[in-house]
Parts: C-alpha cells; structure tokens; sequence
C-alpha cells in the first residue's frame, strides 16, 4: 500500500523533518495507482501529523513525524478499540490540564476557549463536521495551563484526538449522530463554565466526567460490535 511504504520511509528516516514529498504524479508513476489513490495516502498521513500540505509549495514532512504517535498510527487495529486507547491516554493528561487552566488562564485564554466553544455550537446548527472545533477548545484549554508539553501531546495525536468526526480515520458512523455531538457541547459547557470561574476542582471533574461517558459510549458500541460478530 502507498500509505504503509511511505510511513515507513518517513518512520525510517528516509524522509526527514522538513523534506517535500515527490509531487503526485511522481509518487502515482513510481507506486503504479491512480492519482486519487496517492491523494488519499496523503490525506491520511496528514491526519496522522506526518505530514502538511502547504498550499502552491507541495506536501512537507512534519517536525515530530517520526515520535512513537506516528508510529503507533501505522498499527492495524480496531477503529474503536484506538478511539478507547486514546481516551484512556487524554484521561491521564486532560483532566489535570483543566484545572491548571482554570487557575493560570488569562482573559484572552478564556475568551479563546469561549469561542471555540461557540464555533462548535454554530457548526452543529449548520450540520457541519464539528472535530477540528472540537480539537480546538481541548487545545486552548492545554494553551490556557501555559505549560507547552499538554500543547505538543495533543499536537502529536492530531486527529486520533478527536475521534467523533466523520473527516477523521479513527471516527465511527455508530457515533457521529447529532444527539451524541450536542450531548458534547453541553458537556463542553461544563468544561468551560469551572474554567471561566476559576474552578479547579470543577474543571477537573468536569474534564473527567466528558472523558469518562465518551469511554462508555464508545465501550458500548464495542460490545455491541461483539455481539454482532456472535450471531
């Protein structure tokens, strides 16, 4: 597969941070598939934060392409069972940074947050993909503990972050109703609200009651998944 042989030259070394891929045609020519099949390789090696297209000049290796994230993106596994995974990983991370957040905010970090919150709340109404939105307020909450590593932790598991996205690889129709996103903005709200009154404690329970029925929906979809491959 495209995807498999280019993870493994960038994993290796082959490519290194910073270099351009070959164009399209190139990469179509040398693979032997179609244009659209390279597309989305590529497509998919964004997601991962392996690489970054960058309008007119090509497609760019990124910085922290070759982290143990990026390696762990190329393991076959379960769509599911990663959504699991990472919750569990975002649990030992997210719920602390809440409430550092809510006590080391600044007036424009909130603000930041807010309107991430906000930005959800008008994707939703107009039925539109909300997962980058959704990415947005979990980073500006890590931006608002002004300690850089809860930024480059969410950064280095790009889109596995948000699983609850139909433009992400690691979504799962079962999931992506509109019930289920506007149950996440309300809990959001929570979130936000111990955030903005400098709750800590708050913040924390609320960063882990949102973490926590996100582990149980997606738990329930894979015993569901379970039973169907009984029968």
């Amino acid at each position: 597969m495209v995807i498999d042989a280019m993870r493994k030259r960038i994993n290796g070394g082959e490519l290194g941070p910073g270099d351009k891929l070959p164009t399209e045609s190139q990469l179509s020519s040398h693979f032997g598939v179609s244009r659209t099949v390279v597309r989305e390789a590529i497509a998919a090696l964004a997601a991962d934060g392996m690489v970054q297209p960058r309008q007119g000049a090509g497609v760019f290796v990124m910085a922290q392409a070759s982290s143990a994230f990026s390696a762990i993106a190329g393991m076959r596994s379960n769509k599911i069972s990663v959504a699991l995974n990472v919750l569990e990983v975002r649990m030992g991370i997210e719920i602390e940074s809440a409430a550092l957040a809510a006590q080391r905010r600044s007036a424009s970090q909130q603000a930041a947050i807010h309107e991430a919150w906000n930005e959800f709340g008008r994707l939703l109404e107009r039925n539109v993909p909300t997962g980058k939105t959704d990415f947005s307020f979990h980073r500006a909450i890590a931006e608002a503990t002004n300690n850089p590593f809860y930024i480059e932790v969410l950064e280095a598991l790009g889109s596995r972050t948000i699983p609850c996205d139909v433009a992400s690889p690691w979504g799962t129709d079962s999931v992506l109703t509109y019930e289920y996103q506007v149950g996440l903005h309300e809990e959001h709200r929570l979130i936000l609200d111990a955030i903005s009154a400098r709750d800590a404690d708050g913040a924390r329970e609320a960063m882990r009651d949102h973490l926590s029925r996100s582990q149980d929906r997606y738990r329930s979809r894979l015993a569901e998944n379970a039973r169907t491959d009984r029968i």
